[in-house]
């Protein structure tokens, strides 16, 4: 049974990043393909913005590895593949504008360049365009497993969307009740579903033509999932210029993470009060100094280990149902790509 010291993964980070540039630049180029050619004026190149930064591309990656994991050609995953980056980044622009967010991929925000309703125009074209590529499903793989991926995305939708309101709304209502468990139903809705649990579960019906249960994925996605955002949460405060966003940007959002909500439990009342107003004033009004004291607060209730120690346990629980998962898959580059992802995501700088 795998765990996250396990020998055979130990060079699973260069195999992980290896794969990622190999696949993501195919996703990339047909991406590119996809964006609109025309020059449209406020439209267009707002539209190609975000795709065209960069990005780990670990979603679409994700995708293709499980289809050719099970079975299927590269062709048969990449529209799916696509779709996911384009949805991706319609929703990044719609999040970046939600939280006030600053950078992008090591740039300014597309609201900060161009306006809050022109980078939402720019958002929902995006989202518009990631139904081209799953209709296009249809004459590759059929009507029914097209059918079941436009199920499937529809449900990531809904998640996602709910797991954004959470999240948004524990910031309007000031909400510091909030315990870990919550925080796992948010980012099992606003991240998992969209970064690990729809790729595989997409990945899997496009490998085996629609046999496979897509249930049967969902925890493998989850814990995955999970340790990624928590480690995205982690860099957030402890990253260098290479995370490409705003370091501390979550302290001046005010999002509920891991690390604020242990750092919550730690403190003591009037410490708790004096967190409680500082997250109830808007970004524009916290402070250089309100910021130092929130990360001060954070480091002195060892709150960035409790972080890593919950990621590590996500990891392991990850590992452990990759081995159940894919113990009848024969052994690939691709299968070793999904399973070194569970290292990566503890390792990974950005």
């Amino acid at each position: 049974m795998g765990s996250v010291t396990d020998p055979g993964l130990l060079d699973a980070p260069e195999r992980v990043q290896t794969t990622l540039a190999d696949y993501g630049a195919r996703v990339r180029e047909a991406v590119r393909a996809t964006l609109p050619a025309a020059r449209r004026p406020y439209l267009d190149d707002l539209v190609r913005d975000y795709p065209l930064r960069g990005g780990k591309m670990m979603r679409s990656c994700l995708c293709l590895a499980t289809a050719r994991a099970f079975g299927a050609a590269f062709e048969d995953a990449l529209p799916t593949a696509v779709a996911i980056e384009l949805l991706h980044n319609a929703m990044l622009i719609h999040d970046d504008i939600e939280d006030g967010s600053d950078e992008r991929r090591g740039y300014p925000a597309l609201h900060r360049l161009h306006g809050v309703p022109l980078a939402l125009n720019a958002g929902d074209t995006l989202s518009l365009l990631s139904l081209r590529p799953l209709r296009d499903n249809q004459a590759r793989l059929g009507p029914l497993v097209a059918f079941r991926l436009l199920e499937e995305t529809e449900r990531m939708a809904w998640e996602s969307a709910e797991g954004q309101a959470l999240e948004l709304g524990w910031r309007h209502d000031n909400r510091m009740d909030v315990s870990d468990a919550d925080y796992l139903t948010m980012i099992l809705k606003k991240t998992c579903w969209l970064a690990t649990i729809f790729p595989v579960r997409a990945g899997a019906l496009i490998g085996t033509r629609g046999a496979a249960d897509v249930e049967a994925f969902f925890r493998f996605g989850f814990f995955l999932g999970a340790a990624f955002q928590i480690q995205d949460d982690i860099l957030n405060l402890a990253g260098d210029a290479r995370y490409g966003k705003e370091i501390g940007g979550d302290l001046w959002e005010g999002k509920r993470t891991l690390m604020l909500i242990h750092a919550w439990r730690r403190a003591s009342r009037s410490e708790r009060a004096r967190l409680s107003r500082l997250l109830a004033r808007p970004r524009e009004s916290r402070t250089v100094a309100d910021i130092a004291w929130l990360r001060e607060l954070i480091d002195r209730a060892d709150a960035i280990e409790h972080a890593r120690h919950t990621a590590h346990g996500l990891a392991g629980a990850a590992l452990r149902e990759f081995d159940v998962l894919f113990a009848g898959v024969p052994d690939s580059p691709d299968r070793a790509f999904i399973g070194g992802l569970v290292t990566w995501v503890l390792q990974r700088v950005h």
